[in-house]
């Protein structure tokens, strides 16, 4: 019996590595069509009875504004150039703040928020950490950063029922993503902490406060995929 269930955990382990791999060679290629995230947020609305919007085009990298690009490393992601898909001084900060009952934005680098996003299911757990570190580690091999970039602008939530950066440019902004403005794009960075409670544009004066800081920032940031 011990040697029956030992078996099958063997077999059930091999074969999630080889579908977890295929999966990430496979999204090195092609276009992720849909997300966890977007099945969840289907669902909590229907159950909720509320109306039930959803709008998300994949565009290629070269279609989305290098200022979007540059605003979401500036406020999310300092280190995303040259790190391996961790920033461990940032995990260790928010670590100490969490302990002592205070909230720091930051723990989670664009290449672990890619990996959640596209392969995992939301919520916090040490099994879900777990994989999404798994995930982060094989896309950070498999990706380049150009393509983890291309990824993540075209899978995160950018307002409620709003996914990728085209859909988000055509809902705040009217316009398509390769003609975001710098301000346009610090302004859907800006909201990226709480998509679904903040607005990219008419925005609250937090929330052009934030704009004004990643566009500082942006100044330092260089593409250098």
């Amino acid at each position: 019996m011990i040697q029956k269930i030992f078996g099958f955990v063997k077999k059930a382990t091999l074969w999630f590595f080889a579908i977890s791999i295929f999966f990430v060679i496979l999204f090195r290629f092609v276009p992720v069509p849909f997300t966890p995230l977007m099945a969840f947020r289907f669902f909590e609305n229907t159950s909720d009875k509320k109306e039930v919007y959803f709008s998300h085009d994949w565009e290629s990298i070269n279609n989305i504004s290098p200022h979007l690009q540059k605003a979401v490393i500036a406020s999310e992601d300092a280190t995303f150039l040259t790190h391996h898909g961790f920033d461990f001084d940032a995990m260790g900060k928010a670590f100490k703040n969490n302990e002592k009952g205070k909230k720091l934005r930051g723990g989670s680098t664009i290449s672990q928020q890619t990996a959640k996003n596209v392969f995992l299911w939301q919520g916090r757990s040490y099994i879900r950490k777990g994989l999404e570190a798994y995930f982060t580690v094989l896309i950070e091999v498999f990706w380049s950063k150009e393509r983890i970039m291309e990824v993540y602008l075209n899978s995160i939530e950018m307002g409620n029922g709003v996914y990728g950066a085209q859909a988000a440019s055509r809902f705040w902004y009217s316009k398509d993503a390769d003609k975001l403005t710098q301000r346009e794009a610090a302004g859907i960075a800006a909201i990226l902490p709480n998509p679904r409670k903040f607005a990219a544009s008419n925005s609250t004066s937090y929330i052009n406060r934030r704009k004004n800081r990643i566009m500082n920032h942006m100044r330092y940031v260089k593409l250098d995929y």
